[in-house]
């Protein structure tokens, strides 16, 4: 496993803790949950994307499909 893929033990116990809860959600709050974070999952790459075009004063960085 590479060093970037490994989780701090205080990540682990998150996920542990999520990992209880989501076992818990019915079906449509389990797709309401799922596509929540992809949402947020899509804001966190355009940050990066801003965040990146700052920092090497870019005007625009690729982002892969």
């Amino acid at each position: 496993m590479n060093y970037s893929e490994k989780l701090s033990l205080e990540q682990e116990f998150s996920l542990r803790r999520f990992a209880d809860q989501v076992r818990t959600l019915s079906p449509e709050q389990a797709q309401d949950l799922s596509l929540e974070l992809y949402r947020q999952m899509m804001l966190k790459d355009n940050l990066y994307e801003e965040l990146l075009k700052d920092y090497w004063g870019m005007t625009s960085v690729p982002m892969s499909a």
